[in-house]
């Protein structure tokens, strides 16, 4: 089953093509890497996905459903999650508490109904020991994992990180690695746009390569970083 579809996808801003005619699927669960220089168009195409952009031409679908012109808070409600690349938790409210605001307004339901899964969400990301610390106390990684947990809290079918590993160290990066790996393993979708290479291969089935907007290659991520395209246009070899 096709999870996700963009079909001849493209966005401008005024002269500015940031997303042209990208076309891809991604099966349900998935998990799908994308690369590309600063400026490729990569949180473009997220914010594609999300609907906080409309397109200007072409076609989203999700589990099979024209999701084009449907509203960003829709699209949650049906099951697309985010993460955003600089987490931005409401600072003054605890852990928990940012927890409750994504799961009720992203699903719609009461405290009540959602509490137990918070709780939850909180074991598995490994911050249930800060359930009642103030956002805003936080340390980096303990912010990324509060980002992928108020994602995880609106129970996504497609889950969206962008760049969660940036600015950790590696033992850092390892941990949240082993977070992700298991989110995947209970069947979710994941379409993660990250620079840290390695962490982004140690959980990906395919990568994808956006360049101005293009897709320019998807596949096996071997076979993509070993192309003579990736190599020239990503990582700046003159082969």
């Amino acid at each position: 089953m096709t999870m996700l579809a963009l079909q001849n996808v493209s966005k401008s801003f005024g002269a500015l093509t940031v997303t042209d005619d990208a076309s891809f699927e991604v099966p349900k669960g998935q998990a799908l890497g994308i690369i590309g220089p600063n400026g490729a168009g990569k949180s473009t195409l997220f914010n594609l996905i999300t609907g906080n952009l409309r397109a200007d031409k072409g076609s989203i679908h999700f589990e099979g459903r024209d999701v084009t012109h449907v509203s960003a808070m829709e699209r949650c409600l049906t099951g697309i999650g985010r993460s955003f690349q600089i987490p931005q938790p409401f600072e003054k409210l605890t852990v928990y508490e940012n927890l409750l605001v994504a799961a009720t307004h992203g699903r719609n339901l009461s405290e009540s109904d959602v509490r137990d899964d918070c709780a939850d969400i909180l074991e598995r990301t490994e911050l249930i020991k800060r359930a009642n610390v103030a956002a805003g106390q936080l340390s980096l990684l303990e912010r990324k994992r509060l980002e992928l947990s108020r994602a995880m809290a609106t129970q996504p079918k497609l889950l969206l990180l962008d760049e969660i590993a940036g600015g950790l160290t590696e033992g850092e990066c390892q941990a949240l690695i082993q977070t992700i790996k298991e989110i995947h393993a209970q069947g979710v979708t994941i379409i993660w746009i990250e620079h840290v290479l390695h962490a982004l291969t140690s959980v990906v089935e395919r990568l994808l390569v956006l360049d101005f907007g293009q897709v320019i290659g998807i596949g096996d991520p071997d076979e993509i970083m070993s192309s003579r395209a990736v190599q020239e246009i990503y990582l700046g070899i003159d082969v």
